[in-house]
């Protein structure tokens, strides 16, 4: 199981969110405990908790390049409460 980052999209739906890497790739982003996610992402960063076998299935509806674990996003790219 892994937690994955999303963006709400409305009260009853999310879409995983990928970032763009130095390099131009597209990255998922994931991370191995919820801790983790919180101190990497911060806590307004909403989440989904997902087994690891449907990361596949996410790249057929949202296209990446590769998976990074447990990044640590920097301060002013964190998503901040509304």
């Amino acid at each position: 199981m892994v937690y994955v980052p999303c963006e709400a999209v409305d009260d009853n739906e999310m879409t995983i969110s990928v970032r763009q890497a130095r390099d131009g790739q597209l990255a998922l982003l994931v991370y191995t405990a919820l801790d983790r996610l919180v101190d990497c992402c911060g806590p307004d960063q909403p989440w989904v908790l997902m087994p690891t076998g449907m990361l596949d299935e996410v790249d057929e509806h949202v296209p990446f390049d590769m998976i990074l674990f447990d990044v640590k996003i920097p301060e002013e790219l964190r998503r901040k409460a509304a």
